[in-house]
């Protein structure tokens, strides 16, 4: 009878959904840290001006965001579709592998720079900059990512596995806006902001702050449709019903 039915209802085999959920896993996995390490190399080395200006009242909406931001939301989406899927204990033990690559980029760079070789103006002021912001923002990642995994499923618990969207962007919200002010506060004191010496300090790290975590809320709140949407067809894609989450021995 099983051959009688149509492709898309027949039951798939064990082996081939072990299968897609270790590639799911491995995809999830790749993108989170080649963005986590892609963020760290760039880092501060330029800021972007995103300012605008609001038509009716014509305020100007100052946005200085660092370029190391852009990969950034895509690892806290990573991270909530692993929470959703695979649960929390693997969501945590990426966190942690994160925070090894985060210490094997800091050890090429410097390793990398005090090893005999050419001259590169280049790869030193790279080095310079990484170095000395990649302890700030393994410190924020560390404590942002915890606090991410940990609201998601906290709120998870309170709903019962209902409103998908409150744990998903309630979680990242409050976990990068931890993000972006540790980060901020860490990398002022060793001169890595583009700061102006006319103007008040506290106002120029409000702006910095404001900038980063407004640039994280807007990503977040765009990438609700698409978490909806990928939970929905990996749920299906990987035979998992409900709001149940993939054992570590599946």
């Amino acid at each position: 009878m099983a051959d009688q039915l149509p492709h898309a209802e027949r039951p798939v085999p064990p082996r081939v959904i072990r299968r897609r959920r270790q590639n799911v896993f491995l995809v999830l996995s790749g993108l989170f840290l080649g963005s986590l390490a892609m963020l760290n190399i760039v880092g501060v080395a330029r800021f972007l001006d995103l300012s605008f200006t609001i038509p009716l009242v014509e305020w100007r909406v100052p946005m200085v965001v660092a370029v190391g931001v852009l990969p950034y939301p895509i690892t806290f989406l990573c991270t909530d579709f692993i929470c959703e899927l695979y649960g929390r204990r693997r969501a945590n033990a990426l966190v942690a592998v994160g925070f090894l690559v985060n210490l094997w980029v800091a050890f090429i760079l410097w390793i990398g720079g005090i090893l005999p070789g050419s001259p590169s103006p280049e790869f030193m002021l790279i080095r310079k900059l990484t170095l000395t912001t990649v302890i700030a923002s393994m410190v924020a990642y560390a404590v942002a990512q915890l606090v991410d995994v940990h609201l998601f499923h906290f709120w998870k618990r309170l709903t019962k596995g209902r409103h998908l969207w409150l744990r998903n962007n309630g979680s990242t919200l409050i976990s990068q806006l931890v993000d972006t002010t540790a980060i901020i506060l860490i990398i002022y004191p060793i001169g890595a902001l583009p700061m102006v010496e006319d103007e008040p300090v506290v106002r120029q790290l409000l702006v910095f702050i404001a900038s980063g975590y407004v640039f994280k809320l807007v990503a977040a709140l765009v990438d609700t449709g698409p978490f909806y949407l990928g939970v929905h067809y990996l749920r299906r894609y990987l035979a998992l019903p409900g709001t149940s989450e993939i054992d570590d021995d599946s």
